[in-house]
């Protein structure tokens, strides 16, 4: 369980669906390269092997 204590969301699917949502939003007007993209590229096929290629991600 996300959120503990009650308050503005009926579950925690319904905090994920706005976090998603935000994320969405900020992503649109994201401009800066992200920093050390590479090496993340590289540590994340090192785990998901094949898996991260079907997603776009170029090493």
């Amino acid at each position: 369980m996300i959120a503990v204590h009650k308050g503005a969301f009926t579950s925690d699917l319904a905090l994920m669906k706005l976090m998603f949502m935000v994320v969405k939003e900020i992503s649109k007007k994201w401009t800066m390269p992200i920093r050390n993209w590479g090496l993340t590229m590289q540590q994340l096929h090192i785990k998901f092997g094949d898996r991260i290629k079907a997603f776009g991600g170029s090493i």
